[in-house]
């Protein structure tokens, strides 16, 4: 299968739906705020997935099953460890959260962010 240009995908021009939710109940810590997700990529196999996240303010647990890079675009978020350890990410922040943490995501300043996932097997 020969892939060619007109199968790149590029975000500004892309027909991707965005989802509009709010996080389970068991999960928020606080606040309950509306999350925006706007997938403009899926490989066949599934496991790979590119896209646009944001986020209202609040605080919930997160539990990565998945290798996540992160691009912040707009606003500050307080990512924690469950050993109390923290990292503040902002605007031009680039980083990779490894499949296995454990802890809870909190946003200061509403937040987008370029979301590039890897779920393995």
């Amino acid at each position: 299968m020969t892939i060619l240009v007109k199968d790149i995908q590029h975000f500004s021009s892309s027909a991707s739906q965005s989802e509009h939710y709010f996080l389970p109940e068991q999960k928020r810590l606080e606040g309950n705020p509306q999350q925006i997700l706007t997938n403009h990529y899926s490989s066949g196999c599934r496991q790979f997935h590119v896209g646009i996240w944001q986020s209202a303010g609040g605080k919930w647990n997160v539990n990565y099953t998945e290798h996540e890079y992160c691009d912040i675009l707009e606003g500050c978020s307080i990512i924690c460890d469950t050993e109390g350890n923290s990292l503040t990410v902002a605007v031009g922040d680039k980083f990779v959260i490894p499949a296995g943490f454990i802890g809870t995501w909190e946003v200061i300043e509403n937040c987008k962010k370029v979301y590039v996932i890897f779920e393995q097997k």
